[in-house]
């Protein structure tokens, strides 16, 4: 049996969603997660700092600082732990990892900060 959810429109969907490529500017644990997770402050470019919690940890924060990510921007905001994530960075599940914990997805050229996934 199949996982694919029914189709939909593209205006109707993915068009409404406001994604956009941001640089990690800073990266440390977030101690108040549920589950182990990093606290980042990603530059949107014109779109502004914005503060996403994500469970990228099989990753080391040196080797995120300064990376490439894609973001939802206009998702409502989540608290948790103490912080407001107000940006939901995209990932996929990290290979033989417990479920949640993701990689980032990342472009493979140097694009412009702010610029929109289409």
């Amino acid at each position: 049996m199949s996982d694919e959810k029914p189709t939909v429109l593209k205006e109707e969907t993915f068009d409404k969603l406001e994604i956009r490529l941001g640089r990690i500017i800073s990266i440390e644990i977030e101690p108040t997660a549920p589950k182990k997770a990093y606290k980042m402050k990603v530059d949107f470019g014109k779109f502004g700092i914005k503060t996403s919690v994500g469970r990228f940890t099989h990753h080391l924060p040196e080797e995120m600082k300064n990376k490439l990510i894609l973001g939802v921007l206009n998702f409502a905001p989540r608290q948790i732990g103490d912080t407001i994530s107000d940006a939901l960075i995209l990932g996929v599940q990290y290979p033989k990892a417990d479920s949640g914990e993701a990689t980032f997805i990342t472009p493979s050229a140097e694009a412009k900060i702010g610029g929109k996934v289409f």
